[in-house]
């Protein structure tokens, strides 16, 4: 029978977080990752978009992400092995909000509170805008929020790596498995089994099981509202060199970025059009119908573009209120989520480990207190809403 102190469920860039800020602080005790594909080609992680941010409304979630943006920015020295540092392609070019005149308050509350947090933030009426951004189409427009710095994309799958190699050069263990049951006794967790036949004793699981979190608590008979939801991301071609451009998202949802010398966009579905989904089969109408006439009518450049590939991924949507589940469960306090970011995870997993590691070692929150993103208000009901859904 194989043992561990604390066992992640889940290798993607939340698990691996997990484990590195544990060892990484000198945690004794045995650290394993459980997960069945170690080279993550069809996680999550890997078919993200890469984006961080610190527009968002709540100041828990803006705390975490600039956690996030000081670990990137730090990442080539802190997640080094062997003299060799990681590469993040981190491209610090922003995000841009913009708003119609009924979207502009919600804007300019949001962007007081991000400043109060020490986001670098700025608000922009329409003239400030065309200063800025000359190509923009801005007849329907009446502002937008720009950070100006601090924001911006990395390459998701290097971070996973970098981590996971560094976590392992400190002593964390890689189990290539699937967990498919859970064993609970007297309000713990006391094993794990597996796919393969293993009986894995745990003193603490964690939960970074991705779009298969709702799953994973499942099998402890634990009740989360995670789900898989499917999100497309198409890649195109423009004539014009507007590589310095920001992310940009327009009013209806629509979003779009450089990627090196092309761009990438998509857009989240209406909550009607969007089941629980396993398939990655890309939807291309969605590029011809929905994206492409509001990528030209924003842009007037992306009229005469080419879309050359796309591709689709899961985020793991906690449908209660879209925003991450963090720390113990109630009744089964070694038990603990790292859950539900809906699509913010990856520039959230490094205040996520740190908090997690922090549970574990001191039995509480230290750096950053996300008590309100516990599971209490799963059990309640209450969801906490998050403005900055993109």
């Amino acid at each position: 029978m194989h043992s561990a102190d604390v066992a992640i469920v889940g290798g993607g860039v939340i698990g691996w977080s997990v484990a590195f800020h544990l060892v990484e602080g000198g945690f004794d005790g045995r650290v394993l990752v459980i997960e069945p594909d170690p080279s993550f080609e069809s996680g999550s992680t890997g078919r993200s978009a890469g984006g961080l941010r610190q527009q968002f409304s709540l100041p828990e979630n803006i705390r975490m992400s600039r956690y996030g943006l000081d670990f990137v920015r730090q990442a080539p020295a802190r997640l080094a092995v062997d003299g060799e540092a990681p590469d993040l392609a981190f491209k610090e070019q922003g995000y841009l909000f913009l708003a119609p005149e009924s979207g502009m308050a919600a804007l300019t509350e949001n962007q007081a509170v991000q400043t109060a947090e020490g986001a670098d933030v700025a608000l922009l009426d329409r003239d400030g805008l065309a200063e800025i951004f000359p190509w923009l189409a801005l007849d329907d427009l009446a502002g937008g929020a720009f950070g100006r710095s601090g924001e911006g994309w990395l390459d998701p799958y290097a971070l996973m790596q970098a981590l996971k190699r560094k976590a392992r050069s400190l002593g964390a263990e890689l189990l290539q498995d699937r967990v498919t049951g859970i064993e609970i006794a007297g309000g713990r967790v006391e094993a794990l089994t597996t796919e393969a036949g293993r009986r894995v004793a745990c003193g603490r699981l964690v939960n970074a099981a991705g779009a298969a979190a709702g799953r994973v608590a499942a099998l402890a008979g634990l009740d989360l509202p995670v789900a898989p939801k499917k999100r497309q991301v198409f890649v195109f071609d423009c004539r014009e060199d507007l590589a310095h451009l920001p992310l940009t998202v327009d009013p209806s949802g629509v979003y779009f970025r450089p990627e090196g010398a092309q761009f990438i966009c998509g857009k989240s579905p209406d909550p009607q059009d969007d089941p629980d989904c396993w398939d990655d089969l890309v939807d291309y109408t969605l590029f011809e119908e929905v994206l492409w006439p509001t990528l030209a009518a924003r842009v007037p450049a992306f009229e005469a573009i080419k879309m050359q590939s796309a591709w689709a991924g899961w985020y793991e949507v906690n449908t209660l209120d879209h925003n991450a589940v963090i720390g113990p469960h109630p009744q089964v306090e070694t038990f603990l989520f790292a859950n539900g970011f809906s699509g913010h995870g990856l520039q959230q997993a490094p205040a996520v480990g740190r908090a997690i590691a922090e549970l574990i070692e001191t039995g509480g929150f230290r750096s950053l207190d996300l008590s309100r993103l516990g599971y209490a208000r799963i059990a309640a009901g209450a969801p906490l809403f998050e403005r900055g859904i993109v």
